[in-house]
C-alpha cells in the first residue's frame, strides 16, 4: 500500500495514488507491503530504487546506510508487535531523495501510526522530506523509550512477587513457571529494542557525518544530537534493566531450588525417622524358633514403644539442630 503525505488548504492530507498519479507537493511516500506496480511508480517518479525486503535485512553497515544518485538510504531495524504475542524487529528503509523521503517497510509499526496522527492534528505538514524524517525519527525514539519504560515496570512487578513474603508457598511455587516464561519474554523484546536503539544510533551518526553537498541543515544538525543523546540515554536503561532481569532470573530459579530443597530434604527426613521403626519391625518379624521375645507377654507393646521412641528421637534431634 503506497500513502502520499501532502497539505491541501493548510490542512495535513493522506492519499492513496493509483495509477501514474502522485502529487507533485507530497513530501512523505510511505510504502507498507508494495506491490511490485507501486515501487516502479516511485522508482519513476522519485528516481530512487526501492530495495526489497532481502535487501532491507542483510547487515552490513555498507548494505544499510549509503548514498546512490544523491539519494540517502538509511535502514533500521524496529520492534513490531512489543505487546502482542509475537513481537519481533522488522526491517524498515528511509529515502531522502531531493525535498521527499520514502519510507519502505513490511510491517505495521505504531511509530508510523503515531507520526501520521501528529501531523493530521497539527495541521502543518512538514516542510520537506528532512523535516518528515526528523519528526519520524523523533518519533521512533520516543516508541522505543515508551517501550522500556513499561518493559521496566513489568521488571519491577516481577521482582516484587519473587521476593514478596507473605505469597503462599503452594501459589508461589504453582506460578513459578508463569513468572520464568514472563521473564524470558521481558528479555526476549528488550533484546530487540536495544538491537532497535543500535541501528538508529548508526543512522543519527551516518546523518550527523554526511559532509555531501546536500547534507542535513544546520538545525536538523542539532536534531540529530538531540536525538542521539536520547538513544544513548535509553541504552543506558536498557543495560540497567537486562542486569536487573539477569538478577530477577537467578534469583527465581534460586528460589525454585530452594523450593526443591526443601521437598527433599522433607523426603530425607521421612526416610530417617521410619528408618530405626522398620529395623526393628524387621528384626521381630523374622520368626526364628528360638527368639526369646516371642514369649514374653508385653513383647509386641515393648516392640511397639521401641519403634515409637526410635522414631520420635530423630524427629526431636533434627528440630534441636535446627534443620527443620
Amino acid at each position: 500500500m503506497l500513502t502520499a503525505y501532502t497539505s491541501r488548504s493548510g490542512a495535513v492530507v493522506s492519499d492513496e495514488p493509483h495509477g501514474e498519479s502522485l502529487p507533485e507537493s507530497c513530501v512523505w511516500l510511505d510504502l507498507l507491503n508494495p506491490t511490485s506496480e507501486e515501487d516502479a511508480m516511485v522508482e519513476q517518479r522519485v528516481g530512487v530504487d526501492v530495495p526489497s525486503i532481502e535487501q532491507m535485512s542483510e547487515i552490513e553497515s555498507s548494505s544499510r546506510m549509503y548514498i546512490e544518485n544523491g539519494a540517502r538510504y538509511l535502514t533500521m531495524t524496529l520492534v513490531a508487535d512489543a505487546e502482542g504475542e509475537k513481537p519481533h524487529v522488522a526491517a524498515v528503509t528511509c529515502i531522502l531523495a531531493g525535498n521527499r523521503l520514502v519510507t519502505v517497510r513490511h510491517d505495521e509499526l505504531r511509530a508510523f501510526t503515531a507520526y501520521s496522527l501528529q501531523i493530521r492534528r497539527s495541521g502543518t505538514p512538514p516542510k520537506n522530506g528532512e523535516a518528515a524524517l526528523m519528526g519520524l525519527l523523533e518519533v521512533i525514539i520516543d516508541r522505543a523509550a515508551d517501550l522500556t519504560e513499561k518493559i521496566g515496570a513489568s521488571v519491577d512487578e516481577i521482582s516484587q512477587w519473587v521476593f514478596e513474603q507473605n505469597v503462599v508457598r503452594a501459589t508461589r511455587r504453582r506460578n513459578y513457571r508463569a513468572v520464568l516464561r514472563a521473564i524470558g519474554r521481558k528479555g526476549g523484546v528488550l533484546s530487540m529494542a536495544r538491537e532497535s536503539l543500535v541501528s538508529i544510533s548508526r543512522v543519527l551518526l551516518f546523518l550527523s557525518a554526511d559532509t555531501s553537498e546536500k547534507s542535513v541543515s544546520k538545525d536538523s544538525r542539532a536534531e540529530l544530537r538531540t536525538m542521539l543523546r536520547d538513544v544513548r540515554s535509553v541504552l543506558d536503561h536498557i543495560t540497567f534493566l537486562s542486569d536487573k532481569i539477569t538478577f530477577i532470573l537467578d534469583a527465581a530459579l534460586g528460589m525454585v531450588t530452594l523450593e526443591q530443597n526443601d521437598i527433599v530434604q522433607a523426603f530425607s527426613v521421612v526416610s530417617v525417622v521410619l528408618m530405626p521403626p522398620t529395623l526393628i519391625a524387621s528384626a521381630y518379624g523374622m520368626n526364628f524358633h528360638n527368639m526369646p521375645e516371642l514369649s514374653w507377654t508385653y513383647g509386641y507393646p515393648l516392640a511397639l514403644l521401641a519403634m515409637l521412641l526410635s522414631s520420635v528421637l530423630p524427629f526431636l534431634f533434627f528440630r534441636w539442630k535446627r534443620w527443620l
